[in-house]
């Protein structure tokens, strides 16, 4: 039995380490991260919070996302402004009364301001919740970060900026997600808390 799992996760590491691999050779894709981290940055030294929203696991990786600016990533340092927009009183609400493709939209409507960004997760780049959340992200003036897989699907071109895994699956994108979230993470801090660093 251990022989026939060895192979097995010996196979799934190469495939993750090939999908990492694959992103990062393309300069490209370093380039528009270096663009996620300055729009995020200049988000917050401008006074705008960052509002993040997903389904199903990229759901826990906007919450992942912004507890980790609310709370902490690597050092103690103050909180910076960050929400995951979804609980589940708003959810079961606004999914009842309007539509679960209105969740996020609904949300935002009542809390963001055009120095806000908003920043949507979704593998397939399809997701009609996180395409009504932009459009109302328009309508408010304010920017939009989609971190996606595939082909970019129709928020693609609804983003300011989209970042683009090109894994097969959903699992593979979801895990280059959480790295991208935890990098520009720490280019937030190494630029907002140098102290944390030396």
């Amino acid at each position: 039995m251990e022989t026939e799992y060895k192979k097995f996760w010996s196979d799934n590491f190469l495939e993750a380490a090939q999908c990492l691999s694959d992103f990062y050779r393309n300069e490209e894709n370093l380039h528009l991260c270096s663009q996620f981290s300055d729009l995020l940055i200049k988000t917050l030294q401008g006074g705008g919070k960052i509002f993040t929203c997903g389904n199903g696991g990229s759901h826990c990786d906007a919450m992942h996302f912004a507890e980790e600016l609310t709370g902490r990533y690597r050092k103690d340092r103050r909180a910076l402004g960050a929400l995951a927009l979804g609980d589940a009183s708003h959810t079961t609400c606004v999914g009842n009364d309007y539509g679960f493709e209105y969740i996020f939209s609904r949300q935002l409507q009542g809390l963001a301001r055009r120095e806000d960004l908003i920043i949507g997760i979704s593998t397939s780049g399809n997701s009609q919740n996180i395409v009504q959340a932009f459009q109302a992200a328009n309508l408010i003036g304010m920017k939009k970060v989609a971190l996606l897989g595939r082909d970019g699907g129709a928020l693609k071109t609804m983003a300011d900026l989209a970042i683009i895994v090109p894994g097969k699956t959903s699992d593979r994108i979801q895990e280059m997600h959480i790295k991208l979230i935890h990098m520009v993470i720490e280019t937030i801090e190494r630029k907002l808390f140098p102290e944390n660093y030396k």
